[in-house]
């Protein structure tokens, strides 16, 4: 992904898109992510996360040359069929990996998810120093696309036989409990619809994801036309996102076993919050490459706090199957990715990019209210024992 957002000014310039037309392009993303994500507890259920995390990957490897071709025959709409087909692989393989780390928590009894999300941050800050180093040296962009997919393919072929087969599967066969069985009639979905709990933790992802997922996608741009940022450092800005996620995950384990998970959400949201203000609300250029930080750390914990709280609520609800919980708190949050590339987009053509951060800030100070609803009995027995 750090491969892409670091070489969209490259890529934007080759097809002299618009803002309005790259939200357009990044539309496809969004599509695919949510195909993937809606599509992914059903198939998680049926064939086990392994299974589906590996077709997520192999969507992901082919997406890459599509991307670099679409790019070199000056095709938008090549170049969004790629983006669809890497926002599929990243939508249902994202779902299957969070399942198994909500499996490895249960186990375990520890926060494992932030560390898990921090890998993935971890192969952001190599991709973007690298894609840095493309940009810098005015490598082609196409040969860059290309090479990333033969090294994701690489990574995939070593790692995925490591998985242990049928996580979700197993865990969807045996969540026959009582709460399933008085409302048998009911689709499952329909019956976590009703847990306000859920819903109100499942709007915490969807806020939080709306702030990562607006650098992921715009902040090289966003520090190139609106702070004035060469391309080369606009995407070190992007870098230095990266790296504060990564930092704010390696360490927001061992913090949220400490102090709980709604206070530490209701910290980050206030953290992303302040960042995300001073980029979009003062014009000194250092002071918004400084505030990246904050918006990075703010980000790094909501997604996978949140979805530890999602797959958590299930030991309180009845015994509901807690993959599904993960799988539609995840959809929710989804959501960000399907309306926020576009909507930004469009926002952006008007008011400008820095403006359009509006949207997303308002997004996360809700997210402050809302971080009380991760407070459940469970992770308040957690802190307890921990603290003693």
């Amino acid at each position: 992904m750090a491969s892409w957002v670091t070489r969209t000014p490259a890529i934007r310039d080759h097809l002299g898109a618009s803002t309005a037309q790259m939200g357009l392009i990044l539309f496809g993303l969004s599509i695919g992510s949510m195909l993937g994500i809606l599509s992914s507890g059903a198939l998680v259920a049926r064939f086990g996360a392994r299974a589906i995390a590996a077709l997520g990957t192999v969507a992901i490897v082919a997406a890459m040359p599509v991307i670099g071709l679409g790019t070199l025959a000056d095709v938008a709409g090549l170049v969004a069929l790629g983006l669809f087909l890497f926002g599929a692989g990243m939508g249902s393989g994202e779902v299957a990996l969070n399942v198994e780390g909500a499996a490895i928590e249960a186990a375990g009894g520890k926060n494992f998810l932030p560390l898990l999300h921090g890998f993935f941050s971890l192969g952001t800050v190599i991709g973007a120093a690298a894609g840095i180093a493309a940009t810098a040296s005015d490598f082609d962009v196409v040969t860059h696309m290309l090479l990333i997919g033969v090294v994701t393919a690489g990574l995939f072929a070593v790692s995925i036989g490591r998985l242990p087969a049928g996580t979700g599967k197993a865990e969807q066969r045996q969540g026959s409990g009582t709460a399933r069985d008085e409302t048998s009639r009911a689709p499952a979905t329909l019956i976590l619809l009703r847990d306000r709990r859920l819903l109100c933790i499942g709007y915490i992802v969807l806020a939080m994801a709306l702030a990562e997922g607006t650098a992921n996608d715009w902040l090289p741009l966003l520090m190139v036309d609106g702070h004035g940022f060469a391309p080369a450092m606009g995407s070190t800005v992007y870098l230095v996102f990266a790296a504060a996620m990564t930092l704010g995950r390696f360490c927001g384990g061992a913090v949220v076993d400490r102090f709980g998970r709604a206070p530490i959400l209701a910290a980050s949201a206030v953290s992303g919050a302040l960042g995300l203000a001073v980029v979009a609300f003062v014009d000194v250029p250092w002071a918004a490459m400084a505030a990246v930080v904050l918006w990075g750390l703010g980000a790094s914990l909501g997604f996978p706090v949140a979805l530890s709280a999602a797959g958590g609520s299930a030991a309180e609800s009845g015994g509901a199957d807690a993959a599904a919980r993960v799988s539609l708190a995840a959809t929710i949050g989804y959501l960000a990715f399907l309306a926020g590339p576009p909507t930004l987009g469009l926002v952006g053509e008007d008011f400008g990019l820095r403006n359009a951060l509006i949207i997303p800030l308002v997004a996360v100070l809700a997210a402050i209210a809302a971080a009380p609803a991760l407070r459940g009995r469970a992770a308040e027995r957690e802190v307890e024992s921990s603290s003693t």
